[in-house]
């Protein structure tokens, strides 16, 4: 029997592992991916993360690499509407560190165990106090704790049929990441079109996120849409170089329970959350980081500390609504106008950007409504 099996090998499942693991404790980690994405999803790690990982060190590693952004823009047909000034929150890291998933992936795995890749998980089931893990090919893996963290397509392992109630939304975004000037400082532009993000990277490069008119999922026509989008926001450079765009869609799901017997799902398996305002990630690394301890005592004692995990479990979920209601606010604000619409939204943001508020949308902005911050 081992001490802890972890399905998902993501940066919630490897910051897991990697703080159970440097702790003594013996840590099985599967994965369905028989190797690491290349890809960049998630790129944005906020203050609470980053002030929640800094004394085993993980932080200094990642922030090697990271670019720090202390500021970000709201601008309207090339006016500025106003400033979400992260440099001046109350907090020890007072900037959002971006970098490509990719990277934080492998800063993370550094202190984890080897992954078992290519192993596809049929099912997790509690037994008692412990757990038992199903996978194709392989003996079912017996653990005193399983964690699943695979993402939003884990979910059947652990729930019923529409046991997590989930909302789709109608919004529709296309994304590329793209060289382009700007230096260290997020821009959202925001017109009667909807929304363009336009995000730093390290390397020069900028992550754009624009809200999507069309239905058609041809590449080219999609390709053709982003293009429209950038030029009109006077994003020349990136327009230029743009060669394929990808799409996505916004849903919203928060599971009501996350521990069953010996069984803890985190991440977004657990919740589920707009990427408007890149808030998922990190809400998964904080129920990674502050599981980390419960778990460990857990395993040493022998005795499930119920108390701590009902209040632990309380606390996420309480964290994954704010940040679901965050992001729907995004989203929402991010939709098309009219002329009056338009006009409205811009004088709302002038405001609530122009005066102390716009504290208090930075500080919400960089997670620092959540439990764990």
């Amino acid at each position: 029997m081992h001490d802890v099996v972890i399905v998902g090998a993501g940066p919630v499942g490897m910051l897991l592992a990697g703080r159970l693991h440097r702790a003594g404790l013996d840590v099985v980690v599967l994965e369905r991916r028989p190797e690491a994405s290349p890809g960049s999803r998630a790129i944005g790690l906020h203050a609470p993360v980053l002030a929640a990982l800094e004394a085993s060190g993980v932080t200094e590693r990642l922030l090697a690499d990271a670019l720090r952004v202390e500021r970000g823009e709201a601008r309207s047909r090339g006016r500025l509407l106003g400033e979400v000034r992260f440099d001046r929150l109350p907090t020890r890291f007072p900037f959002v560190a971006t970098l490509p998933q990719s990277a934080t992936e492998a800063v993370l795995a550094v202190d984890a165990p080897a992954v078992r890749r290519g192993v596809d998980v049929t099912a997790v089931r509690p037994e008692g106090g412990r757990a038992r893990v199903f996978a194709n090919g392989t003996d079912p893996l017996l653990a005193r704790v399983a964690v699943v963290a695979a993402g939003v397509g884990s979910r059947g392992l652990v729930f019923r049929d529409h046991g997590v109630g989930v909302r789709e939304y109608p919004d529709r975004y296309l994304m590329a990441d793209l060289t382009a000037p700007g230096g260290p400082v997020a821009v959202v532009h925001l017109d009667d079109g909807g929304v363009l993000e336009s995000f730093p990277l390290p390397g020069g490069r900028r992550r754009f996120v624009a809200w999507d008119a069309g239905d058609d999922d041809d590449p080219t026509a999609r390709t053709e849409r982003l293009r429209v989008a950038l030029e009109r926001r006077g994003e020349s450079d990136a327009a230029a170089e743009l060669a394929s765009a990808s799409a996505f869609r916004v849903r919203r799901a928060v599971a009501s329970g996350l521990v069953h017997g010996g069984l803890v799902v985190i991440g977004d398996t657990a919740h589920e959350v707009s990427p408007i305002g890149g808030q998922g990630m990190n809400l998964g690394l904080l129920d990674a980081a502050t599981l980390a301890p419960l778990v460990t005592e857990w395993v040493r004692t022998g005795r499930r500390p119920d108390s701590d995990l009902t209040r632990w479990e309380r606390g996420r979920i309480a964290s994954a609504r704010t940040a679901a209601r965050l992001a729907a606010m995004n989203t929402s604000l991010g939709r098309p106008l009219g002329p009056i619409g338009d006009a409205l939204r811009r004088a709302a943001l002038r405001v609530a950007l122009g005066t102390p508020a716009g504290r208090v949308v930075a500080h919400a902005y960089a997670m620092g409504l959540d439990r764990a911050a």
